[in-house]
């Protein structure tokens, strides 16, 4: 399975590609579409669904262009779904500097369950805390943590639905718990580890 990670807009969401064989997965694309398109071509795979951790406006700017593009369905937690029409609630209108954004209803809320689309399969598990629907997409040998788990740090709480002992539950009780070989791909920075997480992160 590949992993390509693209660095989108201001503040520099991750958006990522993750492809193999004749399937092609969009995960949180944040801003910047036409550089997302551009990596597809390169690809040479035409995407199968959007995913989404959560709905900040940083994370689904690019949504609409990208699905009408592609003619694609998108993928949600129940919880956040009308967050997706609502300024207030992704925060785009908390932020003055960014654009207001708003999203057309997604075509599925996502199970907390095992997913096959294509050729590839994952687990949904809820990650609350940042916000109230986060989830993270765990794979073969590595999670896509959105906003939960960082490089050696966590996910805001300070923000609407926040709440630390949540986030810090969901790390532990669904993240912790996988090998610790497992790669993490954040919402934010760089890579790294189940296993380093454990070791180092100051909140734990």
């Amino acid at each position: 399975m590949h992993v390509a990670r693209l660095v989108t807009g201001n503040i520099e969401e991750n958006c990522y590609l993750i492809w193999q064989d004749q399937t092609l997965l969009i995960i949180d694309p944040g801003a910047d579409a036409t550089t997302i398109r551009q990596k597809i071509e390169e690809i040479g795979l035409t995407p199968l669904a959007i995913l989404l951790t959560h709905t900040h406006y940083d994370h689904i700017g690019a949504v609409d262009e990208l699905r009408d593009k592609y003619q694609i369905p998108v993928y949600v937690s129940p919880q956040e779904i009308d967050w997706l029409q609502h300024p207030i609630f992704n925060l785009s209108k908390s932020f003055p500097k960014e654009k207001q954004v708003i999203v057309r209803p997604a075509e599925y809320q996502l199970e907390l369950r095992e997913y096959t689309l294509g050729d590839i399969s994952f687990k949904v598990v809820a990650t609350p805390g940042h916000s109230i629907g986060s989830v993270s997409f765990v794979f073969s040998d590595f999670v896509v943590s959105g906003d939960a788990l960082f490089n050696g740090s966590i996910g805001r709480t300070d923000l609407y639905t926040g709440e630390l002992s949540q986030l810090l539950d969901s790390i532990k009780s669904q993240l912790f718990i996988l090998p610790e070989h497992y790669v993490v791909y954040p919402g934010h920075n760089q890579t790294t580890t189940i296993g380093y997480e454990k070791a180092t992160n100051p909140f734990f």
